[in-house]
């Protein structure tokens, strides 16, 4: 664990407990382990949509009751597929079911539903039941809210995606994808329809990350690593903190661009002091010293005068120790929608070569748990209190069985056929007799 620099994990209070405990047991560590947690934007971002869909709205809540009556059945699902046809829905996905643990099923509930608007009242008139226990039909007017709210959740998840689903570093985004939040939550604040959502949502962002002092200082250190942003944009995530957090109008935009200044700075030191502890274990340090002064007596070794002025300062160093503020004190790069932050520091790492191994580690911080814990969910959901005494070979079949369709390019099923492959368990014992055979073969031919 000596090499350990921090941990990603959600905001579970035990969590904090278990930190704590392992903090004390590294050696050395950045600020005593006061950043050591980096806590789980996806939770986060998970946690403040949950304060604002605890809003029971109207329209949603019709919705959702419509979709659940019509999921509870067999019979009802045949139904309402002959009503998408009778009234010539093109959509080829079905209505999606609701994980209570899981504000993105709503999102996913509401724009499957929506994308087949027009079969619910013809799926009224073929079932007498299903307004009587819903209490009405979805209408035009509900669809028009839920439009409405599929625009304002969209937000949110993609940038649970993002955060989740990414095959590169994302640690560096960290900064702006936070801002871009409290910008979206800022511009529905004033909404009809979102206004008594948005403050408890609001409430739960600044917890977070509505105050620079509780986010992990190696969040910033990413960002100044940065080579589209750096320092400059530094100052304007500062600024935009410090104004967000001006609701009382105590600072005026003088104040509030002089404490945002003063705050880069103090950044900019923190990561030169974490720079110096990388200096300190480098085995360059000693050769890149000794270089310098050996190209300046094979210049001119008996020039005394020319020597000093070598050696006086007046002339810009080219040693290690200077490095990151080389790299601080340059433009920052033109903005490339395809550029590639860890193809940049390979192609500079030799004019940086140890701020862009301090790169290497910052940039490599997790930003999410979910993409691991995703497993878990999905086992949860195969084995249900109703499927509990499958084997551990059925469930491993059926959860690869999941994934292999989901992943797979080809258009081998529907998307709410899947669901009915996945509940068969005689399919399932057959993917497994498949396997077992496959393997057999395998060993006859010497494989």
């Amino acid at each position: 664990m000596k090499n350990v620099m921090t941990m990603t994990v959600d905001n579970a209070k035990t969590n904090d407990a278990a930190i704590n405990i392992i903090v004390k047991e590294l050696p050395g560590i950045y600020e005593n382990g006061k950043h050591f947690h980096i806590r789980c934007m996806a939770h986060i971002i998970n946690l403040v949509v949950e304060m604002g869909l605890k809003h029971k709205v109207y329209n949603v809540k019709n919705l959702q009751d419509a979709v659940k009556y019509i999921r509870a059945s067999p019979q009802r699902i045949k139904t309402f597929k002959q009503a998408m046809k009778d009234a010539a829905v093109e959509s080829q996905r079905f209505l999606c079911g609701e994980t209570p643990t899981r504000w993105n099923s709503t999102f996913e509930l509401l724009r499957s539903a929506y994308n087949v608007k027009d079969a619910f009242l013809e799926y009224s008139h073929q079932d007498p039941m299903f307004q009587k226990t819903v209490g009405r039909v979805p209408s035009h007017s509900d669809f028009e809210m839920i439009k409405k709210m599929m625009e304002f959740l969209e937000k949110f998840k993609k940038k649970t995606e993002k955060v989740s689903c990414s095959t590169k570093p994302i640690f560096h985004t960290y900064t702006r994808e936070i801002l871009d939040i409290e910008q979206h939550l800022r511009k529905y604040e004033t909404s009809p329809d979102f206004m008594f959502m948005v403050p408890d949502m609001k409430d739960k962002y600044d917890k977070y990350w509505g105050d620079y002092d509780t986010i992990s200082d190696y969040v910033f250190f990413a960002t100044l690593l940065d080579p589209q942003c750096k320092s400059k944009f530094m100052k304007v995530v500062f600024t935009q903190m410090l104004t967000a957090k001006n609701k009382d109008k105590k600072m005026s935009a003088d104040e509030i661009e002089s404490k945002a200044r003063a705050k880069v700075i103090d950044i900019e030191c923190k990561l030169d002091k974490f720079f110096k502890t990388y200096l300190e274990r480098s085995n360059m340090t000693s050769s890149s010293q000794q270089e310098t002064p050996e190209e300046v007596v094979n210049f001119d070794d008996e020039n005394e005068f020319f020597r000093s002025y070598m050696t006086s300062g007046s002339f810009p160093s080219t040693s290690s120790e200077s490095q990151l503020q080389r790299y601080l004190n340059e433009d920052p790069i033109g903005f490339d929608k395809g550029y590639d932050i860890l193809t940049w520091w390979k192609n500079n790492a030799v004019r940086f070569p140890i701020v862009a191994r301090m790169a290497r580690d910052i940039l490599g911080m997790q930003i999410s748990t979910v993409a691991s814990e995703s497993t878990f969910s999905n086992g949860r959901r195969v084995i249900t209190d109703y499927r509990t005494n499958l084997s551990v070979v059925i469930v491993k079949a059926l959860i690869c069985t999941q994934d292999w369709l989901r992943k797979s390019s080809l258009p081998i099923y529907d998307y709410d056929e899947v669901h009915d492959v996945l509940a068969d368990d005689n399919l399932a014992i057959d993917i497994v007799d498949a396997i077992h055979n496959l393997k057999l073969t395998g060993k006859r031919s010497g494989n």
